[in-house]
């Protein structure tokens, strides 16, 4: 069993897609920063000084004792934190996309594979049947 497991976590694919899950996950984060500390302020100043993730419908207020504790925490929809995750989704977007095009551009589309001998068995018999 265990030499089984070697085999699979040894293979190509395994080992790419954990790179490309970490490679993902560093990219996420440093998206995620330009967007929160670049981008939203820029578009915040642009929509009147309005930070986007202060947005919110407060359903129900916080209640606060008299000892200045929080007795019952707020309750809210936190839609302008929604809006930030749309416009990283979007940033995102167009970054994966143009990580993309630009490998097909470098790189070439892949050429498309060479038939397989039954493939080509079967090719030769329709041939023939069309004599």
């Amino acid at each position: 069993m265990f030499k089984e497991f070697k085999e699979f976590i040894l293979t190509g694919n395994v080992i790419d897609f954990a790179i490309a899950v970490i490679l993902a996950g560093a990219v996420g984060l440093v998206v995620n920063g330009f967007v929160n500390d670049i981008i939203m302020p820029v578009v915040g100043n642009f929509a009147g000084g309005v930070d986007f993730a202060d947005l919110k419908h407060v359903l129900s207020p916080a209640e606060i004792g008299a000892d200045g504790t929080v007795v019952k925490a707020e309750n809210a929809i936190r839609y302008g934190s929604w809006i930030n995750s749309i416009i990283n989704l979007i940033i995102v977007g167009f970054v994966l996309f143009m990580i993309a095009k630009s490998k097909i551009k470098f790189m070439g589309a892949a050429p498309d594979p060479a038939p397989t001998a039954d493939q080509s068995l079967l090719a030769e018999i329709r041939d023939a049947l069309k004599k």
